[in-house]
């Protein structure tokens, strides 16, 4: 158990800018807010997190419509799997706009955009909201997304974190390129800026060749904070030399504290302080004045869902057409070593089956892709939760939570309104934001 009282949880909000959250069932709730298109949308969200005292919010994304499956996007379009996918920046900015506290992620692909690209535009993020923006760093998942950016197939699973730490070692000497203080504004002398203070980068790595400097002054955190959920082998060694919020799936407190201790154990292996990662499990909560009422709503979400929103998700994730098999037929390993989607996922099905050759039924329900089964459920009453999660916290597996939506905004509303004040209650929980960034808000030093 742990042994420090003054240890509290980092609470973080999973969103979508999109038509469903990443339960795809969510949409169909009738209490969900048909205004996704609206940036009011996230606006309320957002002011509804902060309230709770959350930490940050972050915005998931993908590159490309669910096609994968029968090689088509129908299926997807028809039952709204993931169809709508808005450009994160307009959505992030709203949500700065309406709140003063609340930390906001953005997801970007290492391998379709470039360095100097995504540096200028999270220091300009961190600027306007002066210090709160985070990169959720993602290396994207499937021949959809590669297909929309002039490439035939996307790249392998390991391949495609090498191009990651060239992608962010340049990141970070663009984000370097200002030194603290460059910046002047002394009008009597006509001097704007100390060009000693100012360094051209040349950076010349594998994948990414960048001149520099960069044309935003150094943003207020040094750098935004580094969200990333890298499971696999490599992703964990990415991880360790880059990530800081580590956001994963597991399905026990056990299995989850194994991973944050291996976690904790590579990055002092990398040279860094393990205390500059946190590891956040992703969690649905679904909560009421009573278990009667609890279970009476978790029931009707659970009847949300249906076979083709995992067989959809499940194609999208593996870079697999899954339509392409009986659901009882176990898979070959020629054709689980052609999957180049997300490899922890991967080893989570067939560790969880039993079998080195899961079937596609395999998949469904040890994935529990589309369904509430893919991430912990906690439920129940206010203290009927908190007790879950007390227990994965206090047992040292995390360091907090994620939490995504069942239904939008009423899973944030319920999850504010009812399980904040007994986290705050029981002394787990902040009850008001630190001044100053989203570093200073998480413990996290500046780079």
């Amino acid at each position: 158990m742990a042994d420090n009282p003054d240890r509290k949880m980092m609470m973080v909000a999973f969103l979508q800018a999109s038509n469903c959250s990443n339960y795809t069932g969510s949409w169909r709730h009738p209490e969900t807010d048909p205004g996704f298109m609206d940036l009011e949308f996230y606006q309320n969200i957002a002011t509804t997190l902060e309230r709770g005292k959350f930490h940050l919010a972050f915005i998931d994304d993908r590159l490309a419509m669910p096609s994968r499956f029968g090689d088509s996007f129908s299926d997807a379009v028809e039952n709204g799997i993931r169809v709508v996918k808005l450009d994160l920046v307009p959505v992030i900015t709203a949500m700065g706009l309406a709140t003063k506290h609340l930390g906001l992620g953005a997801t970007y692909s290492t391998t379709y955009y470039s360095p100097y690209h995504v540096a200028r535009l999270f220091a300009s993020l961190d600027h306007f909201t002066k210090g709160r923006a985070a990169w959720n760093v993602v290396t994207s998942l499937n021949d959809s997304e590669a297909q929309n950016f002039g490439v035939a197939e996307h790249l392998e699973h390991d391949d495609r974190y090498d191009v990651a730490d060239d992608f962010l070692q340049a990141t970070a000497e663009l984000w370097n390129s200002w030194e603290d203080g460059a910046v002047v504004l002394d009008k009597p002398t006509g001097r704007f800026a100390d060009p000693e203070k100012v360094h051209r980068v040349d950076y010349d790595g594998e994948w990414f060749q960048v001149r520099g400097p960069l044309t935003v002054p150094r943003p207020p955190q040094g750098q935004p904070v580094m969200i990333q959920a890298g499971q696999s082998e490599r992703g964990r060694q990415f991880a360790a030399r880059w990530g800081e919020l580590l956001f994963v799936i597991y399905s026990t407190p056990e299995a989850c504290k194994t991973y944050r201790d291996d976690l904790r154990r590579r990055t002092a292996l990398a040279g860094r302080d393990p205390n500059a990662v946190r590891v956040a499990p992703a969690v649905y909560v679904v909560v009421d004045e009573t278990p009667e009422k609890a279970q009476q709503k978790l029931k009707f979400i659970e009847n949300l869902a249906n076979q083709t929103d995992s067989l959809t998700l499940l194609s999208e994730v593996f870079n697999y057409d899954f339509s392409q098999h009986p659901v009882d037929e176990p898979l070959s390993d020629e054709i689980l070593a052609s999957m180049t989607g997300l490899r922890g996922f991967l080893d989570r099905v067939v560790e969880l089956s039993g079998t080195p050759n899961p079937s596609v039924n395999d998949f469904i329900k040890w994935s529990g892709r589309g369904t509430l089964r893919e991430l912990p459920l906690f439920t129940g009453t206010p203290a009927q939760v908190v007790d879950q999660m007390e227990s994965w916290f206090q047992a040292e597996a995390c360091d907090g939570f994620v939490l995504a939506a069942t239904h939008m905004p009423g899973a944030y509303e319920d999850f504010v309104n009812l399980v904040v004040p007994e986290l705050q209650l029981r002394g787990l929980f902040r009850e008001e934001y630190t001044e100053g960034t989203l570093r200073d808000n998480l413990g996290f030093v500046r780079p």
